[in-house]
């Protein structure tokens, strides 16, 4: 048995480093949890240029689609090439057609995948085994992993496997459980891998490809003949792949000293009571096992690992004789099922035995899995022994959820905890995850770490948990009690129950900006009785002022991870500071070395900002947390939202869920988060009223006013305002609110504004200064006062869109976003009519999680509906919508015909009449007419009857489209350029009224920044870590081509009146209409941060990087040029721009021997853009 280098890695990593070893192709396409894999191979490539066994760098290629993937996996296959993807999800449903193929001409291969939920009444990133129980029936082979070690070993035999049997693979593990935990493994070198390997199973398929020296056909089509015959003749090979698959496990134990059987048995060899499962969740079934049979009970597991072929034999083999009782646990739900899947196949392999099989579910989308619930399985065994149960849920509808009577902890004494509650982007989990390989990595103990995240963007809630200790760790669940817990936010105390895990005598680090005299005031009531109760250690530190000394910002991450090091004591001091200074140059060499630097500086001020906190020896002054949901809130609210706020989400019933995925809108604005420390602060002497701070705000968070004098009489005393500029007869007054609980603390309201001569008119101050200013109370009033006052202004200028309510506001989306101010703009203009298709991405996350939604309405109940269906199909689902609207208003229109040739009041004739008068009209005058005839129609169904009962009734079923709705899409650019580009292109090529807001950032955002054909020449971006090679797709001419659809570039930061008039323009537009809106994003890396993302679109359109152009062929109509340039010659040196921002800049510092070449390649690329849109804006017509 070989020795093997240790090191601490994710299961993606594992997966990545075997499929790497054996593939010579990697077809690639991003997806939560899976991209990983795809971007580890593409950096080893690229960066590395490490070699597969072969003796070969791995070519790695980005397709459009997983289906896209598919098919060149299949495509390099047929000639000749072993080939490999990675995916999950609704990208591993893609993919197969292409699957029933691959296996029906049995080419080996093995697919990775990262098991995750299936977007059913709702989407959910987080694992389960939905998504491989879909392919069970495409002819691949199903492995399962239940471990990060488990993931290289049998990724290892899968693909030793794959070769010899010709039938292909899919080597699937627990996503996000599995493929993000962190854990301390055995790397199988190459050169082990590479002995294993018979090379005459690689020459005959070699043998097989297609070849004009050696011509042959893959046949197209059979006919009823013979098909039957042709699918039947693959038997063999399926049944030879059990044996197959044991020869290679046990080649490969014999290696590496690990010993694997198709299914493995665990626990008592005279076990009555088993579970059957497979996945992750045997780990902690193994580990409960271990736990209760010390106790004395006779209870065993089987760990099922090759799950299709299912072996019969081989499980008999393996099963106890005096078994009598069977749970089969499957982390799937098939509505309307007997049983879910691999309940069924053991029933069937079992059928005959004298034993009770029952079958149950556990775990979907990540749900906890622990060890009380492992027992409550086997006291249901004991008990009712009922099939269909559930178990981790409580099901007050159905009632088929066990009870969990007993809570249980089988974790080794001697292994040690820690929590870490972080902010998005603050870098906690970052640190942590470095912490966890520095401990793993540089001392004998074994480590786990897993992080667990809300579903906000950067600024949601992070909690990271790391085990370490000397014991085996066999722990898939978080952490319920802990040595160590810190707290990176103060914004969480009264909100979470921070401190409910840690364990008496442990150790609570803070960063806070308080003193130490003081900081235990700041703390709840439960929290210091907590405190004192457990004797637990209290550590406070400023970590915060350390940051913004360094030149850090709000990155805190540095300093607490150095602080969490010198009060636990894991390693030597100066050792780990060491070690921690190794790894930030690890992290951040590439964002260069003055950030390496400020990063080792805050370390060096660490320890000596560091206190322990003097404990009282009872109750003090302590912080009263406010409460979150006002008293008269929906039962939603009560129900659902207050829970979740507290992270108690789990103990919600069954029969408080929606059923069908609908919820309500307008219920961001009950979080009230106050996660920035800092916000801003409006000083009216010094402001000039150009709106730009609301504007320009990505959360919605500050906003402009126009007030009548005689509604400020019972204004708080600190609501300040001034007399509007506004031409208006009404002497109204002016007023900017800031939602400082709503902010984010971006800053680009201050870095935008104008003010008065020179003067800023706002300043960031302390949160806590501005409530006790009263400011909470200023939004409260601010609140109820009238919206919509735009008098004086035009909604064709930026200042008067600003007086209208936000219908998107206090969204997910990250600080600094460059999408949500257009999202935020299109409501304000268009709100009240909008129908939203929303493809999967960043947008919808941010616009459409469970349970607060952004979307809001007027008081009066008016505001976006929204929908999401895929990622790939959201120009067909707003499509979908215009065809409906279409049809319900046809249906609207002749049964107000009808109801005119009847007899009917006056009232109601004049005002359908004037309806129709108006059909084709959406402004005030058709909205008010519309709201007349409702009111008519009330009354006049009182006395209708017969034939005139059922015309009024239709006409009241369709009264609400009277008026057009707005059809929107929204969508970044993997969906508009990439996935969804056929789509869009059928769609908008149908010349309906659809309307498409592409929000570009150039790069797949929502899964961490991958390429797309947006990304341009020299950007560095995941999946191309070696600089793009090919130039940005130009969407916009493409559609141009067309001749009839509305076109336009904007980017708000640039020019905010011609953004404005582009969305007026296309709305308006009665036609399909493609605005593409330039989006800043983190993953940019902007020099100065996403405080200055507003900046950065005017300084790209400066520089020649973004285009402004609006195409309307109304114009082409009245015979002028419909395409209007609005971008001048540059005034930048685009240089400047592209060294303002990382994914630029850091190729010059990776690879400087291609860096000036791509440089050049992009600025002679935008300089031919320019010059050609100019020739195009001159051209007569």
């Amino acid at each position: 048995m070989a020795n093997f280098k240790k090191q601490t890695i994710d299961g993606n990593t594992a997966a990545a480093h075997v499929a790497y070893a054996f593939s010579e192709v990697a077809a690639i396409y991003p997806i939560t949890p899976s991209s990983n894999m795809g971007e580890y191979c593409d950096a080893w490539a690229s960066s590395e240029k490490r070699k597969n066994i072969f003796g070969e760098v791995l070519s790695v290629t980005e397709m459009q689609s997983e289906a896209g993937a598919a098919g060149a996996v299949h495509g390099a296959l047929s000639a000749g090439s072993l080939s490999t993807t990675f995916t999950a999800s609704q990208g591993l449903l893609l993919m197969i057609p292409n699957m029933y193929k691959i296996a029906g001409e049995l080419l080996p291969t093995v697919f990775h995948v990262s098991a995750r939920t299936l977007a059913v009444h709702s989407l959910s990133i987080f694992g389960d085994h939905s998504d491989v129980m879909c392919v069970r029936q495409t002819g691949f082979a199903l492995m399962s992993a239940i471990s990060v070690q488990e993931i290289m070993d049998l990724a290892l035999v899968s693909h030793l496997a794959t070769l010899e049997a010709s039938v292909p693979f899919l080597n699937f593990f627990d996503g996000f459980r599995t493929s993000h935990e962190i854990q301390k493994v055995e790397m199988i070198d190459y050169d082990t891998m590479k002995s294993l390997v018979d090379m005459k199973y690689i020459e005959a398929f070699r043998k097989r490809a297609l070849s004009p020296d050696k011509p042959s056909v893959k046949v197209a089509q059979q006919a009823p003949d013979v098909f039957f015959q042709g699918r039947e003749a693959q038997n063999k090979y399926y049944d030879a792949v059990p044996e197959i698959v044991q020869k290679y496990m046990d080649k490969v134990g014999e290696v590496i000293g690990r010993k694997y059987k198709l299914f493995d048995y665990y626990g008592d060899p005279n076990a009555d009571k088993i579970i059957i499962a497979m996945g992750s969740g045997c780990d902690t079934i193994e580990e409960t096992v271990n736990y209760l049979n010390k106790k004395g009970q006779k209870l065993g597991l089987i760990k099922v690992r090759l799950y299709r072929p299912f072996s019969v034999k081989h499980l008999l083999n393996v099963l106890p004789a005096s078994v009598k009782k069977i749970a089969v646990l499957d982390r799937t739900k098939e509505p309307g099922a007997i049983g879910e899947p691999l309940y069924l196949d053991v029933l069937t392999a079992l059928n005959g035995k004298n034993i009770k099989i029952i079958g149950g579910r556990y775990g979907l989308s990540s749900k906890e899995f622990t060890p009380s619930m492992v027992k409550a399985i086997y006291d249901h065994l004991d008990g009712a022994c009922t099939h269909d149960f559930t178990v981790g849920i409580e099901d007050d509808l159905t009632n088929k959820s066990l009870e969990i009577k007993d809570i249980i902890s089988t974790e080794p004494e001697d292994v040690k905890k820690c929590i870490f509650w972080g902010l998005g982007s603050d870098g906690t989990v970052g640190a942590n995850k470095n912490s966890i390989k520095i401990i793993g990595d540089y001392t004998d103990m074994n480590a786990q770490g897993y992080f667990s995240y809300d579903s906000k963007k950067s600024g949601g809630i992070t909690i990271s948990y790391l085990r370490f200790g000397k014991s085996v760790i066999q722990s898939p669940y978080l952490i319920t009690s802990a040595d160590f817990v810190a707290l990176h936010n103060p914004s969480y105390i009264g909100r979470y129950d921070v401190l409910k895990e840690l364990k008496e005598g442990g150790i609570f680090l803070l960063n806070s900006e308080y003193d130490n005299d003081e900081v235990f005031s700041k703390l709840t009531k439960d929290m210091q009785e907590t405190i004192i109760k457990k004797k637990i250690k209290f550590y406070n530190i400023n970590a915060l002022k350390i940051a913004e000394e360094v030149g850090l910002g709000k990155r805190i991450n540095t300093v607490m991870q150095a602080a969490f090091f010198i009060v636990s004591g894991i390693l030597e001091k100066n050792k780990a500071i060491e070690l921690i200074k190794k790894y930030i140059e690890k992290s951040y060499g590439k964002k260069g070395q003055n950030i390496v630097q400020m990063n080792w500086n805050a370390v060096d001020k660490s320890e000596a900002a560091l206190n322990e906190v003097k404990i009282p020896a009872t109750v003090g002054e302590y912080y009263k947390a406010p409460k979150l949901i006002p008293e008269n809130s929906s039962a939603f609210e009560k129900n659902i939202i207050e829970k979740i706020m507290h992270l108690k989400g789990d103990e919600i019933p069954t029969s408080h869920m929606p059923y069908d995925g609908v919820i309500p809108v307008s219920t961001s604005k009950l979080e009230k988060r106050g996660i920035s420390p800092e916000v801003p602060h409006w000083m009216p002497e010094n402001c000039i009223q150009c709106n730009l701070c609301s504007l320009v705000c990505p959360h919605a968070a500050i906003r402009a006013k126009q007030i009548e004098p005689s509604l400020l009489d019972k204004a708080p005393a600190t609501f300040k305002t001034i007399k509007s500029n506004t031409k208006n007869d009404k002497n109204l007054q002016y007023k900017i609110q800031v939602y400082i609980e709503d902010c984010t603390g971006c800053g680009n309201c201050i870095n935008s504004c104008l003010g008065n001569k020179g003067v800023k008119a706002i300043e960031f101050r302390k949160i806590g200064e501005e409530r006790a200013a009263g400011e909470n109370d200023n939004v409260a009033f601010f609140e109820q006062l009238p919206d919509n006052v735009t008098d004086g202004t035009q909604i064709t200028q930026y200042k008067g869109t600003q007086f209208r309510q936000p219908l998107f506001e206090f969204s997910g989306a990250c600080e600094g976003c460059g999408e949500t101010p257009y999202i935020k703009l299109v409501t304000q203009l268009f709100g009240e009519r909008m129908l939203v298709a929303n493809a999967t991405g960043c947008s919808s996350i941010y616009g459409g999680t469970f349970p607060t939604i952004p979307y809001c309405t007027t008081k009066e109940g008016k505001g976006p509906a929204w929908g999401n269906s895929l990622f790939e199909d959201n120009a067909e689902y707003g499509y979908g919508f215009r065809l409906a609207v279409d049809a319900n208003r046809n249906q609207l229109k002749s049964n107000v015909q009808r109801a005119l040739g009847m007899d009917i009041s006056s009232s109601l004739k004049d005002g359908l009449n004037k309806s129709l008068s108006l059909w084709n009209k959406v402004d005030d005058e058709a909205q008010e007419a519309a709201r007349k005839v409702k009111l008519a129609l009330s009354n006049e169904v009182k006395n209708a009857s017969g034939e005139k009962l059922a015309v009024i009734r239709k006409i009241i079923e369709l009264q609400d489209y009277f008026v057009d709705k707005s059809v929107w899409a929204f969508g970044g650019d993997g969906w508009a350029y990439d996935i969804g580009y056929g789509g869009l292109d059928h769609v908008l090529a149908m010349n309906k009224n659809v309307n498409v807001l592409v929000l570009d950032t150039e790069v797949y955002s929502n899964t961490g920044g991958q390429a797309s054909k947006s990304t341009p020449i020299a950007s560095i971006a995941r999946f191309a870590e070696a600089g793009k090679r090919t130039t940005k797709k130009d969407l916009g001419l493409i559609f141009m081509s067309y001749g009839y659809i509305y076109v336009a570039s904007i980017s708000l930061g640039a020019n905010m009146n011609q953004a404005v008039k582009a969305l007026l323009e296309a709305e308006a537009y009665d036609g399909p209409s493609l605005v593409i809106a330039y989006s800043p994003c983190i993953n940019h890396g902007l020099a100065k941060g996403m405080g200055t993302s507003i900046a950065e679109e005017k300084l790209a359109v400066n520089a020649g990087y973004w285009p402004l152009y609006r195409y309307n062929p109304d114009l082409a109509k009245e015979g002028k040029n419909p395409f209007v340039y609005e971008s001048k010659d540059p005034t930048v040196d685009m240089m400047e721009f592209l060294m303002n921002e990382t994914r630029y800049k850091a190729l010059k510092q990776l690879y400087p021997d291609v860096a000036d070449e791509l440089y050049k390649l992009a600025l002679e690329d935008k300089k031919k853009k320019h010059a050609y849109y100019k020739k195009l804006s001159e051209m007569q017509f």
